[in-house]
């Protein structure tokens, strides 16, 4: 035993190689399908024994886009107040797009969403010399630019931003 890891091991056989990669990678967090298949595209495994060892850990449950897709928008969601479009362009660029996104997607309602971004506001405003326009207006401008770089439309942005701004003005 030369103590190295298969993937170490110029003589060791890909399949071997490829079982140990995505037990790592798996050991390390959830992965989607995609991911996992990029992980050994990139560490040259073949693509016929990625593909045969991909379809077999989805068989065995290893790998669930499904449940992966569900976990992942409900963790950014209770942890980044990302909005539908921003976990949905997260989800596409891990691989999963369709029904499957748009199943988890649908786990949160627009209730949700609205509450969360208000609640991003309120944990983020700054306070400001009520009588200056220009620095309710900064203000203003600051948390609605957060809010998109959330992914959240304009319209809803702007509105959310002033009714927090108005009710803390306006008691």
């Amino acid at each position: 035993m030369t103590g190295t890891a298969p993937e170490e091991d110029r003589e060791a056989d890909p399949e071997s190689v490829a079982r140990a990669i995505l037990l790592r990678q798996l050991t390390l967090g959830p992965r989607s399908k995609h991911q996992l298949a990029i992980k050994l595209r990139d560490r040259r495994v073949p693509e016929d024994v990625a593909v045969a060892l991909l379809d077999r850990f989805e068989d065995i449950g290893l790998i669930d886009d499904t449940a992966f897709a569900e976990m992942w928008v409900r963790s950014r969601f209770a942890t980044k107040g990302l909005s539908k479009s921003a976990l949905r362009r997260e989800l596409a660029s891990k691989g999963i797009d369709g029904p499957v996104a748009e199943a988890a997607l649908s786990e949160l309602d627009d209730d949700e969403e609205l509450s969360a971004a208000r609640a991003l506001v309120e944990r983020r405003r700054r306070p400001f010399d009520t009588g200056d326009l220009t620095a309710r207006d900064r203000e203003l401008r600051r948390l609605v630019g957060m809010l998109a770089r959330k992914g959240h439309p304009p319209g809803r942005a702007f509105r959310v931003v002033s009714e927090v701004l108005d009710a803390e003005n306006n008691p």
